[in-house]
């Protein structure tokens, strides 16, 4: 008879205390130090300090740490300006100098590129750190975002908590401010923690979006125009009893806001409030665009950087009277219409038809009659569809969701369109469908940081490609 012997791991000893080195930050904005020749990760940390730690988690090939003092401080630490910092899972990076929050995205984006692009078995032909960087489209640091998901939670007693995932975990951190929203929108949290202390129904509610829009009341006689009103977007499990509505119609009038109800099948406006019943959102272009949405809609949450990514698309595409330009993943029409304004031809592709519909009907009443939209999956073969194949489009604008585009730029290399340009919301699949278009002949011109998200580690890029035909 055989025998087995299940093989077992020694427990590694956490809540060490010891001091530590920080070398760099990783990808995630991490300090990263060395001890018993492995890496030791500590949130917090910044380079070039010398810090008490507690180990947390200690695994064969890494251990996380707590930072409990810092000995000798960065130059580029800074004291965080929002009181939840470090509980608050939504920023990253507030301790860390704005200047060098971008030179750690700029370095994030190109050890992508070194890391892809020396994995390939073919000589490389981009190094990370000789990208041709250009200078980084950014805004105010603070103040900047104008749509955010506020949770709620209750406890036994029905008492709401609302504010923001904490790190690493579900439950939320209560929150009286948030620096980074824009204004009245930072402050709007007490005023709903009381108002929901005074629901009956408070268990039913699942969050509460806030987005900062433009607002055209169409049940007006004189179309009146708010400028950039609050809505609020609410969650609701359950139906919506009568008291609880009156208080919230109450607290819409009193503040101004415009109030959306969710029931997870549809959106429509707050019953019983005829101020609400039929508004449109929008938000104004520094083209004076207008771009028409729904609350349920993905659009840019910072307003001042989208303007200038929008700026530096034209610029750098330098768009021509006769050139045909091709749209993909083109949303609302967001970059659409703004290239349209200088070209022959704008073509826009979305793979949801309901967006679709939405950027012709924002080209129609911005009164652009050179644009046309078609709904295609752009993740898969579309080469022999008719707006594909019936131009030759001379630039094409890319700016996909994080999986990237890897079809879709492995199709625009065939069409062998002489100017690329790629937004792209995460600098790995970035990299990966960079090679793609260099493998086909492209040269990659330009490149430069979007810091749509200032004070955390996300980051935007756009870069531009060129094809000698």
């Amino acid at each position: 008879m055989a025998n087995f012997f299940k093989a077992t791991v020694k427990p590694q000893t956490c809540n060490q205390r010891l001091t530590v080195s920080i070398e760099k930050l990783d990808i995630n904005g991490v300090g990263v130090a060395r001890w018993q020749n492995k890496p030791v990760f500590i949130a917090g940390a910044l380079p070039n300090e010398v810090v008490d730690v507690k180990i947390i988690e200690q695994k064969s090939k890494y251990a996380r740490a707590k930072l409990i003092a810092i000995g000798k401080q960065s130059e580029h630490r800074v004291e965080p300006q929002c009181q939840h910092f470090g509980v608050c899972g939504g920023c990253d990076l507030q301790m860390l100098d704005i200047t060098e929050q971008l030179q750690f995205k700029q370095d994030k984006v190109s050890e992508h590129y070194s890391r892809f692009f020396s994995s390939q078995d073919k000589v490389v032909q981009v190094a990370g750190k000789d990208l041709p960087w250009q200078a980084p489209i950014k805004s105010s640091p603070w103040h900047y975002r104008r749509k955010a998901r506020i949770g709620v939670q209750f406890d036994k007693k029905f008492h709401a908590t609302i504010g923001f995932r904490q790190k690493s975990t579900n439950q939320l951190a209560a929150i009286k401010s948030c620096p980074v929203l824009v204004e009245p929108l930072n402050d709007i949290f007490p005023l709903l923690k009381k108002l929901l202390a005074q629901l009956t129904g408070q268990s039913a509610i699942g969050h509460i979006e806030v987005i900062q829009a433009d607002i055209l009341e169409q049940n007006l006689p004189e179309l009146r125009q708010k400028d950039k009103q609050v809505v609020l977007v609410i969650r609701q499990l359950k139906p919506m009893n009568a008291k609880d509505i009156e208080l919230w119609q109450s607290c819409a009038q009193q503040y101004c806001w415009h109030v959306i109800i969710d029931d997870g099948n549809q959106q429509v406006p707050l019953a019983g409030s005829n101020e609400n019943s039929s508004a449109v959102l929008s938000y104004t272009l520094a083209d004076k665009n207008k771009i028409y949405f729904a609350s349920s809609d993905f659009i840019q949450i910072n307003h001042h950087v989208n303007n200038a990514m929008i700026s530096q698309a034209l610029a750098w595409l330098n768009i021509l009277p006769s050139d045909k330009v091709l749209d993909l993943f083109c949303g609302l029409g967001n970059f659409s219409l703004a290239l349209a304004k200088y070209a022959k031809l704008l073509v826009g592709v979305e793979g949801v038809q309901v967006m679709v519909d939405k950027a012709s009907h924002n080209a129609q009443v911005n009164g652009l009659d050179n644009c046309q939209f078609y709904q295609a999956d752009l993740n898969s073969h579309w080469l022999l569809a008719s707006w594909a194949n019936g131009q030759v489009f001379d630039k094409v604008l890319l700016d996909p969701a994080r999986a990237g585009a890897e079809q879709a730029v492995s199709q625009i290399a065939k069409l062998q369109i002489p100017s690329v340009l790629y937004v792209s919301c995460d600098p790995a699949t970035l990299a990966r469908d960079s090679a793609i278009l260099i493998a086909h002949g492209y040269k990659l011109e330009k490149i430069s940081l979007i810091d749509m998200f200032a004070q955390t580690k996300h980051v935007e890029t756009m870069v531009l490609f060129t094809h000698s035909i």
